[in-house]
C-alpha cells in the first residue's frame, strides 16, 4: 500500500480515469457495430461524422492508438460508401 499523500492520490485518479477510459471506448465499439450493421447509404452518412469524431477523441487522450483509430476511420469510410 502507499505511504505518501501524493500516491494516493494518484491510485484514486488513476482508477477514475481508468473507468472513464473503459466507458468511452465500450462506447465507441458499440457505436462502430451499429454503424456496421447500417443497411443503407444514409443512415451510414449521418452516423460516421460521431463515430469518426469519438475515435479521434480516443486517440487524443491515449485510449487508442492513433493508427488504430486511423484505421477505423479509413475502414468505416470505405464501409460507408460502398452502401447502396
Amino acid at each position: 500500500m502507499a505511504n505518501h499523500k501524493s500516491a494516493l492520490k494518484r491510485i484514486r485518479a488513476n482508477a477514475a480515469k481508468r473507468l472513464r477510459n473503459r466507458y468511452q471506448a465500450k462506447t465507441t465499439r458499440t457505436f462502430i457495430k451499429r454503424l456496421r450493421a447500417a443497411e443503407d447509404k444514409k443512415t451510414g452518412l449521418e452516423m460516421l461524422p460521431k463515430v469518426i469524431s469519438m475515435l479521434d477523441r480516443l486517440a487524443k487522450k491515449n485510449v487508442i492508438h492513433k493508427n488504430k483509430a486511423s484505421n477505423n476511420k479509413a475502414k468505416l469510410t470505405k464501409f460507408v460508401n460502398n452502401l447502396k
